[in-house]
């Protein structure tokens, strides 16, 4: 039997997961508390809307794809009290709240370590500095594409990439939101109409093509496997894809760990 086998939700784009046992798929295909915040480029201007959706391209602010030692960082994110906690490892970066002292004080601490990182030549660029912590930390609104979607990949698709690496290969690299287990390698890439997982049923959209993100190791920060041609050599697909994109077909709900994973 199919089933979740974990879940995540990512409050700032471009940094670490948060691991939840339960997360609230919203009527509008977007995971609540996911993306809420992200941090800009001085020159960057604000989200817009497609359609009336909000989404953030990756190249207006902090991201993994041109970042990869933000992948070291571990984020804890308090939506009620509206609270953010950053730390490189065991040793603390800021632990502050999301009113005006203490977003000044988030991004003056991520700026300096960033400065002290193999990426700081990024932030040298013209526009860059100072970075600002943009997002309501209530509105889920900086994904990559206008309708934001649920992303899934299969636990067995990841652990048939690892067995062709030297470097540790996880789930965390791909950012999903649900990991389903007790399915092949790959056959995610084949779901077609309507799938149910849990309480809600989904239609699926589309593969996901992967960019440089997944080359980040997320202990260490650094590219350390080329995947994007692991997958287009190794697993002959013509552009490097792992996983899948849903959006809710009836409104949203609660997913949880363990939930069944089935065609609707």
């Amino acid at each position: 039997m199919a089933s979740v086998a974990a879940l995540y939700r990512y409050p700032v784009k471009g940094f670490t997961p948060e691991v939840r046992e339960q997360i609230v798929v919203q009527d509008d295909g977007r995971v609540e508390g996911d993306r809420v915040l992200a941090f800009r480029f001085a020159d960057a201007v604000e989200p817009e809307d497609e359609g009336g959706l909000p989404y953030w391209p990756k190249k207006r602010g902090l991201a993994l794809m041109d970042m990869p030692s933000l992948a070291r960082l571990r984020l804890t994110y308090d939506s009620g009290r509206g609270h953010l906690t950053i730390s490189d490892g065991e040793h603390p970066l800021v632990d502050a709240a999301l009113d005006d002292a203490g977003r000044q004080q988030i991004e003056d601490a991520v700026t300096a370590w960033l400065r002290q990182t193999p990426d700081a030549r990024h932030l040298e660029r013209p526009g860059r500095l100072p970075l600002r912590l943009v997002g309501d930390g209530v509105t889920s609104r900086f994904q990559d594409r206008p309708r934001g979607y649920v992303s899934v990949h299969a636990a067995a698709s990841v652990a048939a990439l690892d067995r062709t690496t030297d470097a540790v290969v996880d789930d965390r690299r791909f950012r999903s939101n649900i990991v389903v287990e007790g399915i092949p390698p790959w056959s995610e890439l084949q779901w077609q109409g309507r799938v149910r997982i849990g309480d809600v049923v989904f239609a699926v959209q589309r593969p996901i093509v992967r960019c440089a993100a997944i080359m980040a190791n997320p202990d260490t920060g650094r590219q350390d496997v080329p995947l994007l041609r692991v997958l287009t050599r190794e697993f002959g697909q013509s552009v490097p894809t792992l996983g899948v994109l849903l959006l809710p077909e009836d409104g949203g709900g609660v997913l949880r760990v363990g939930d069944p994973v089935e065609s609707a």
